[in-house]
């Protein structure tokens, strides 16, 4: 359906925007749109207490799990924060609580150029999570995941190039990028090579922001994140993440299943980790044009970290079950990231431990989800 009119963070219509800025939506223009305004549903209570350089932030697929942990540590850190989302009516516990927190909420689709015209002039600093993940997923619905991966990240380019060049863009890429590399540590300049649509998408998406910073002048840093986990994970979506569906079942007393037999090591990741990581890249300059690997730099066999996880929950159980036909076509192998550049260049190193990180993980989910 055609995107519906609605105030915009400075209480114009986007629509209207947009067509000042001359901006059109070149491209696939006749794929429709679900559930793409742009209406602001809520504001501050209060004013936010602002962060030294008084910045203005959108986190564009704020709900999702890492959106979630980032807008929430972007909140402690005093930036006014404004949550961009596809869907109001499936967040609307989410919303309520980032309306008592001084987050502000707008509704509005990646792929809509009216949408995006409005975020872009009304920020400093856009972080852009939107999109589909998983490896399978793409390769099953490859469609979706062009549309959303590829053509909302240009749609938003253009928003930028057309009405307001100025904002930093912290994109989040994966390490399904570099595709299969051995079991040594992996750093930025490691030849990439995606064995899924999702990992061609991303790697992608990177090579437009990279044209946009040469032919435009746009601002952007790139964070290929490993595995992450943890508290705050929608609970529409317990499958995503190898780790936290893990935990899921475990404290449901349910079969922990295994593929093949689990000897693939994963850098698995604290989601406040990944959330401070990010925050760093969009407030540091030297991250300018720049990408970073976000992990941990220490490797755990999948197999391993099933039975540390039923071990520390007292319930589940592992069991080593065939691969799927897809799932072992798109299987990367090991993966343990080199993070010393992003060490190096901007100060950021992990602080959660795994067992701690599970540990928290283990709490909120005995909160969280019934037996």
């Amino acid at each position: 359906r055609a995107p519906a009119r609605g105030r915009s963070v400075r209480g114009r219509t986007a629509h209207s925007h947009a067509a000042r800025a001359g901006i059109r939506d070149r491209v696939a223009p006749t794929i429709p749109l679900r559930g793409a305004s742009a209406l602001l549903v809520c504001r501050a209570k209060e004013p936010p207490v602002s962060v030294s350089s008084n910045r203005r932030v959108a986190v564009i697929g704020g709900f999702g799990f890492i959106g979630l942990a980032l807008t929430q540590h972007l909140r402690r850190l005093g930036a006014h924060v404004t949550v961009v989302t596809r869907s109001l009516d499936a967040h609307r516990d989410a919303i309520a609580g980032c309306e008592a927190h001084g987050v502000g909420v707008v509704e509005g689709d990646l792929r809509d150029s009216a949408a995006m015209a409005a975020v872009v002039s009304a920020h400093d600093v856009l972080f852009n999570l939107a999109g589909q993940s998983g490896a399978v997923r793409s390769m099953e619905d490859p469609w979706t995941d062009l549309d959303v991966n590829l053509r909302g990240n240009l749609v938003l380019l253009e928003a930028m190039r057309a009405s307001n060049r100025a904002p930093k863009i912290v994109f989040v890429g994966s390490r399904l990028e570099y595709g299969r590399v051995g079991d040594a540590p992996v750093n930025e300049e490691h030849p990439l090579d995606p064995l899924c649509l999702h990992a061609v998408h991303k790697l992608t998406a990177e090579k437009y922001l990279r044209l946009y910073e040469q032919l435009f002048g746009l601002r952007f840093a790139v964070a290929r994140v490993t595995n992450p986990y943890g508290p705050g994970q929608p609970r529409t979506r317990t499958a995503y993440g190898v780790v936290n569906r893990m935990i899921h079942l475990a404290v449901t007393d349910d079969t922990v299943p295994v593929y093949g037999d689990g000897r693939q090591r994963r850098d698995y990741i604290y989601i406040d980790d990944v959330a401070a990581a990010l925050a760093r890249l969009g407030e540091s300059a030297v991250s300018d044009g720049r990408t970073y690997n976000v992990g941990t730099g220490v490797g755990t066999r999948l197999v391993d970290m099933a039975r540390r996880v039923t071990e520390l929950a007292g319930s589940g159980r592992v069991e080593l079950v065939d691969w799927p036909p897809l799932a072992e076509q798109v299987e990367t192998g090991d993966f343990v990231a080199d993070i010393s550049r992003i060490r190096r260049e901007l100060g950021w190193q992990p602080a959660v431990s795994l067992d701690e990180g599970l540990q928290r993980t283990l709490a909120f989910y005995r909160a969280h989800v019934a037996s």
